[in-house]
């Protein structure tokens, strides 16, 4: 088990290891640099804030899919990038590791009701692999190979999850989720 309290480069180290042996071993995906995105993903998503950063102007959070697609028409350049492409991590963690909830984010009577988060996922990572950037920790071969294999993806995320279970019951990441 992890404590809450642990040093970061110690989660890193724990879903850096589950990912891989998911990504490598069990998919046979031997792409560095997309297990260590994926990687990067697991642990900046541990935080609430980190899940739902995306913000409209006046400051509230949106966690809607519906909501992020408008906020990203809204913005340019490296900004309408950084909300696609958490458009897309946002939808490959929850169709990944919480498939469960998906349906829940899309409750009906909400503007997600009919959005397909696969769909809109492939899509977000996409549109962000083709707006150049100068500096981005993302490139842009990790997100078209996100767009393009985002089952595959969505799938080794379950195989993260099913490892973490077996590890300890899952007590291992859901004691490290804050809010």
């Amino acid at each position: 088990m992890i404590d809450r309290n642990a040093p970061l480069s110690t989660v890193r180290r724990f879903f850096a290891g589950l990912t891989e042996h998911a990504f490598h071993a069990r998919l046979g995906v031997a792409d560095p640099s997309l297990v260590d995105y994926i990687t990067e993903l697991l642990v900046r998503f541990i935080r609430a804030d980190d899940v739902f950063s995306v913000r409209a102007p006046t400051g509230q959070r949106l966690n809607q899919v519906a909501d992020m697609l408008d906020e990203a028409g809204a913005r340019q350049g490296a900004a309408r990038r950084r909300v696609h492409r958490h458009i897309g991590d946002f939808t490959l963690f929850w169709t990944g590791v919480y498939p469960e909830m998906v349906d829940r984010l899309r409750h009906a009577g909400n503007k997600d009701s009919l959005i397909d988060y696969r769909a809109q996922g492939k899509r977000a990572y996409y549109i962000a692999s083709t707006i150049p950037v100068e500096r981005e920790s993302a490139p842009a071969s990790v997100l078209q190979r996100l767009s393009s294999d985002f089952e595959i993806c969505a799938y080794g995320l379950s195989e993260v999850r099913r490892q973490w279970e077996l590890h300890d019951g899952g007590d291992a990441v859901n004691t490290l989720l804050i809010n």
